[in-house]
This record gives structure tokens, C-alpha cells and sequence, in this order.
């Protein structure tokens, strides 16, 4: 995992226990884990649901606009796309 002060944005994908993919943006991504896994208040209905995630990739990004930007692109992709990613 990447060691992050609150400036820094990472985008980021999760595995989730029904072998789907959830992307997502942070700040604090050790935080944000411990809420999709329900660890925590907060966090994505769907991971709560699809539960328990587990990291597989992230990317810094030099601000919050940059990494809503390619976390859109990241969406976008099919889901090979993003297992190559993750590889």
C-alpha cells in the first residue's frame, strides 16, 4: 500500500468477494478500506454488500480533479481492460 498524507489523491480498484471490480478515489485510502469492509461507518452500499473487498490496484494522482478524471476512465474500461490494469 501506498504511504499517503492527505494531499495526495490515489485512485484505486477493489476485488470484491463476488469476484466484480469497484474503483474509487481517496485520500486516505487505509481509511476508505476499512469502510468498504464495513470496519468503519461509511463506505460504498455496494461493497458493503459485495463484501469483503480486497485491494488490488492503485495509482497516485497530483490532485482530487486529476483522479475523479481517470476514475472515470478506469469505469469506462472493460473488465479485461482492467485485469490487465491490475497485472
Amino acid at each position: 500500500m501506498i504511504a499517503l498524507d492527505n494531499k495526495t489523491w490515489v485512485v484505486y480498484l477493489l476485488k470484491c468477494a463476488n469476484n466484480s471490480l469497484y474503483c474509487g478515489i481517496t485520500n486516505d485510502l487505509a481509511r476508505r478500506l476499512r469502510q468498504h469492509n464495513g470496519q468503519i461507518k461509511g463506505g460504498a452500499k455496494y461493497t458493503r454488500a459485495n463484501g469483503p473487498c480486497e485491494l488490488v490496484y492503485q495509482e497516485k494522482s497530483k490532485d482530487r480533479s486529476c483522479a475523479a478524471k481517470r476514475e472515470y476512465e478506469i469505469k469506462c474500461m472493460s473488465r479485461n481492460a482492467k485485469l490487465l490494469l491490475i497485472k
